[in-house]
């Protein structure tokens, strides 16, 4: 079992300006606002080189059009997250059937032209567009031509195309420009925070935080954290070790990850790892070996703490029984 306590970074919103009818919806039916989803990355708004997010921080990368709604693992992108539509309108493209390997060095011939992966293109009124990209192979649910409404299913999460992890990549476009959803009007700087947005409902902003914790009786690989299947529930009395580890999106240089584990004889182990450099995702693990004799039965607790300029922005915890 996960316990997690999200500090989000609300921003203000004044009401929804610029479009007027024109108000979205998460295009995920997950709850972003601490369990089970979240966004990974945000629309790009430096012209140049640098990265930076409507925020005025670094959760994006260079060129990034879009917004990126994200389900923790493999494991619950296969249990199935529904890609929704964010507004009525029609269906004007249609794309599936390709495979949710993910973007590599090896696939990235494979997928030359089609980064979108599997996805869907819904036009509504007045020239504004939304397009759903990297849902799941065989998933797509509606038509060309077809007319959907707000908060109908257009298919699952996946990781199609150019996706490097389980998410649905939303597009804004008004009259093919694309338009961030979080500052539609391009007023946003630093200095003076966007007073405007096509979100019905904005969702917070999370600078950055803990995507799972497990425990797990070695340093696991990162394909299994990924994969969902790193943590245990149960560790054996005679486990060559115990190990916490958080997995975390949105790292940035100097970020303190700390880690511990509590059993029935007191901490076993706490210890801050320092992140080295802006990572879009990372984990860390610490943990202790057995020496002799076995570990104490009971329960253990593990936590994962994200700070950054000591401030918590994210803390999760989890348990496994010793037996």
């Amino acid at each position: 079992m996960i316990l997690r306590a999200v500090l989000a970074l609300i921003l203000p919103f004044a009401s929804p300006v610029l479009a007027e009818g024109f108000l979205l919806q998460p295009p995920i039916d997950c709850d972003l606002s601490g369990e089970g989803c979240y966004i990974q990355q945000y629309m790009d708004r430096d012209p140049g080189p640098g990265v930076t997010d409507y925020s005025c921080a670094g959760l994006s990368y260079d060129g990034h059009k879009g917004t990126d709604f994200a389900v923790p693992t493999l494991a619950r992108m296969r249990a199935g997250v529904r890609v929704i539509a964010s507004a009525s309108g029609v269906v004007a493209g249609v794309r599936d059937g390709m495979p949710d390997t993910g973007f590599s060095p090896e696939t990235e011939a494979l997928i030359e032209g089609r980064e979108c992966g599997n996805g869907v293109l819904v036009r509504h009124d007045d020239g504004w567009e939304t397009q759903y990209c990297h849902m799941r192979q065989g998933s797509v649910t509606v038509s060309n031509g077809q007319r959907v409404t707000q908060g109908e299913m257009l298919g699952l999460v996946g990781q199609s195309g150019r996706a490097q992890f389980p998410h649905v990549h939303l597009s804004v476009r008004k009259d093919g420009v694309k338009i961030d959803p979080f500052d539609p009007d391009g007023t946003l700087t630093c200095a003076t925070p966007g007073d405007s947005t096509l979100w019905a409902d904005a969702p917070a902003y999370q600078p950055g935080g803990l995507i799972d914790v497990g425990l797990a009786a070695q340093v696991p690989e990162y394909s299994q954290v990924k994969a969902g299947t790193a943590a245990r529930i149960a560790l054996a009395a005679d486990a060559p070790a115990v190990v916490v580890y958080g997995f975390l999106f949105g790292a940035q240089k100097g970020d303190i990850l700390r880690l511990s584990i509590e059993g029935p004889e007191g901490t076993v182990i706490a210890q801050d790892v320092e992140i080295q450099r802006r990572q879009a995702q990372a984990f860390r693990a610490v943990g202790k070996t057995r020496r002799r004799g076995h570990w104490a039965v009971g329960i253990y607790d593990g936590y994962a703490t994200l700070l950054r300029d000591g401030t918590v922005i994210d803390r999760m915890q989890t348990k496994a029984v010793v037996q």
